[in-house]
């Protein structure tokens, strides 16, 4: 599509280990709109973070991009130099971590690090640099901007130094956020209150964002469109609504059902049998088979991406379609 910030087609990342090839990343396909948030959710272990690794070219070895494409803007990110990825990161895109410490500088005050990321990338004077700090920290509900700009880290709760990373990460509007879990060890307050901060850029500057989380509470609010990972792939996409509404993947449908509040009152809590496969040697097949009730003979073939309804794509041979009626 022509709104198309992101486009990523057929994504493969693999890890070189002593006993095999890890496929971290196996076949990955979406894309991100401008304004639009697309939440990739899926159990720890299916390459969520890798694939948000990926698209900024932070994946260092023995890891790499084996294959696949990466557009952004039209600009093909695989192959690109480091000088130019560069000159990318932290301006035209930003990642905010789950940890903001791998953000944050701990023995360099606030306004040291602000300054020095908007001068890294736009000649400004350093007080109109301090002015641009000083009004993201705003941005995103940090009371007295002014004074705490002169803080250090340890002086910020961890709310507040998730809230500084995401402000870094506003500095430069940038076109495309990638988020990895940044509210998992946030408190909900904290947590809704940011939320709605990102919700709010998106919709005022025109900001894609890719959120990464295992939460399906969180998406179910903030995203647009929803990509579930297992295993190193993408086995159902589309709109939000229509993802957990009309879950036609039977992993879906397991994520759905192992929320808390989807169970009754008193009743056990559903889940999914056994664990996640091991990303070093997986079965042939559908990597979800031996986890799924429906699994037959015709899954030890890796089921091909088929598109059920528009906008909509899955890699499943016997989907839940009655649950879609």
């Amino acid at each position: 599509m022509t709104d198309a910030t992101l486009v990523v087609n057929n994504l493969q990342t693999h890890f070189q280990m002593r006993n095999g090839v890890v496929r971290a990343v196996d076949g990955v396909s979406f894309e991100v709109r401008r304004g639009k948030i697309l939440g990739l959710v899926g159990e720890s272990g299916s390459g969520k973070s890798v694939t948000g690794f990926s698209i900024l070219g932070l994946v260092d070895p023995p890891g790499g991009i084996a294959g696949g494409s990466i557009k952004f803007l039209g600009r093909e990110l695989v192959g690109m130099s480091e000088p130019e990825l560069r000159g990318l990161r932290g301006n035209r895109i930003a990642m905010v971590f789950q940890d903001p410490m791998m953000t944050l500088n701990p023995v360099l005050r606030i306004d040291t690090q602000m300054i020095e990321t908007v001068r890294a990338h736009a000649d400004v004077s350093h007080a109109e640099a301090r002015t641009r700090s000083r009004d993201a920290l705003g941005l995103v509900g940090i009371p007295s901007p002014d004074e705490r700009l002169s803080s250090y880290p340890h002086q910020f709760s961890g709310g507040m130094r998730q809230r500084v990373a995401i402000a870094i990460a506003l500095l430069h509007q940038p076109d495309l956020i990638v988020a990895d879990e940044p509210t998992t060890a946030l408190d909900v307050t904290i947590q809704a209150q940011i939320l709605s901060e990102v919700q709010k850029l998106a919709a005022n500057f025109g900001t894609a964002l890719i959120w990464i989380t295992h939460d399906l509470s969180v998406v179910a609010g903030l995203a647009d469109d929803l990509a579930v990972m297992y295993a190193g792939r993408i086995v159902e996409s589309g709109s939000v609504e229509a993802v957990l509404d009309r879950p036609l993947h039977p992993y879906t449908h397991g994520l759905i059902g192992s929320v808390p509040s989807r169970n009754k009152r008193g009743s056990k809590l559903r889940q999914i049998p056994g664990m996640t496969p091991s990303m070093l040697g997986l079965p042939p097949g559908c990597a979800f088979r031996q986890r799924c009730e429906r699994a037959s003979e015709a899954c030890k073939v890796s089921p091909p991406i088929t598109h059920p309804a528009p906008e909509r794509t899955l890699r499943c041979f016997h989907p839940q379609l009655e649950l879609a009626a």
